[in-house]
């Protein structure tokens, strides 16, 4: 198969006293997100819609929250190592559209920024990466300001 799609998602609760990261950058806000590693809700969602469009699993089975060594880690590792597992079977990123739900902090000001950061994980034109922002209008989880979640679509192209 030439191309490949993927579909990612994950969720974190917010806390006061953690970071916020999503896309690669931190980002100043009075909650973050409570992880094993930063807790880049994006980032994860991108590497499991990486990892499942070739069905090798997802981001718990490569990087799993029980070993130490991922304790606090930056996750632009996590989708470079994701990466590498992609380009190690023949195929190279062509496009990435994502979105993230989060009521509070407004994402606007960061999204190319995130855009940019992604692009340079995994080598390619900042202009294949989309990254969206969206409330919940206040509805459930998210609406409530307990957590943020990210979806993402990946579609993997071979190399000839």
């Amino acid at each position: 198969m030439n191309y490949r799609i993927g579909n990612g998602y994950d969720v974190h609760a917010l806390a006061s006293g953690e970071s916020l990261w999503l896309g690669g950058i931190e980002i100043k806000h009075h909650k973050g997100t409570v992880a094993h590693s930063d807790g880049d809700v994006l980032i994860h969602a991108i590497c499991d819609a990486m990892l499942g469009a070739l069905a090798l699993g997802d981001i718990g089975k490569h990087f799993p929250d029980t070993d130490p060594a991922f304790k606090n880690i930056d996750s632009k590792k996590l989708l470079r190592k994701s990466y590498e597992l992609i380009e190690n079977k023949g195929y190279k990123v062509e496009n990435i559209d994502s979105t993230v739900c989060t009521q509070l902090p407004k994402l606007k000001p960061y999204i190319v920024h995130m855009r940019e950061s992604i692009a340079a994980c995994i080598s390619c034109n900042t202009e294949a990466i989309s990254v969206k922002a969206t409330t919940t209008e206040k509805l459930g989880f998210v609406g409530r300001e307990e957590g943020i979640s990210a979806y993402a679509v990946v579609l993997l192209k071979k190399e000839d």
